[in-house]
């Protein structure tokens, strides 16, 4: 498999970018919407939240990585049976995940980092504050990031099932190219 985009295929750095960030966004999720609910004398009370944060940092920088390897390795074109609404959905459901996931992982950064203390990403390097105490920024940001969240689930729900529609339904290619074992000739 190359390592780069071509013109039909996605490389292997953009394949295995793309899964990292999928299971990052639906771990975090599922560890969050759990440990909302712990109470201050169970074990992952302080646990869960450092691996939420830790895991949350790694993906900001692995989002960063993201975002300038697909703006320096265009996307394989669309498929021949793709029609124009398809092609202009996924563009645009694409730019809203890249959208949400920003917004999700600023907005908890800021509920970290509200009190002007800085991020320990597991006790391997700490992050600070980029500003300090600010009243009420938690609660703000908290609700952003409750709600850019959950946008994002539904959202990524909808893409995976907008692949499995091609690959079942189609039968063609799309779901395929992102596991690198589409059909096409090169």
């Amino acid at each position: 498999m190359q390592v780069r985009n071509t013109a039909n295929r996605f490389g292997v750095v953009s394949i295995s970018l793309h899964w990292l960030v999928a299971i990052a966004v639906f771990g975090l999720f599922g560890l969050g919407f759990w440990m909302v609910d712990l109470s201050y004398y169970d074990d992952w009370y302080r646990t869960g939240p450092d691996i939420h944060r830790s895991i949350g940092i790694l993906l900001f920088a692995a989002m960063g990585l993201r975002l300038a390897w697909r703006l320096a390795n265009p996307v394989p074109g669309p498929l021949p049976n793709h029609t124009r609404f398809e092609v202009l959905a996924a563009h645009a459901a694409h730019l809203v995940l890249y959208l949400l996931v920003f917004v999700a992982m600023i907005s908890g950064y800021l509920i970290s980092s509200a009190d002007g203390s800085s991020v320990s990403v597991f006790d391997w390097f700490q992050v600070p504050s980029m500003t300090g105490q600010v009243k009420g920024l938690e609660d703000t940001a908290g609700v952003v990031h409750y709600w850019s969240t959950w946008a994002l689930v539904v959202l990524a729900g909808l893409h995976s099932l907008a692949a499995v529609k091609h690959h079942f339904i189609d039968r063609d290619d799309t779901l395929r190219r992102m596991l690198g074992t589409d059909r096409r000739k090169q």
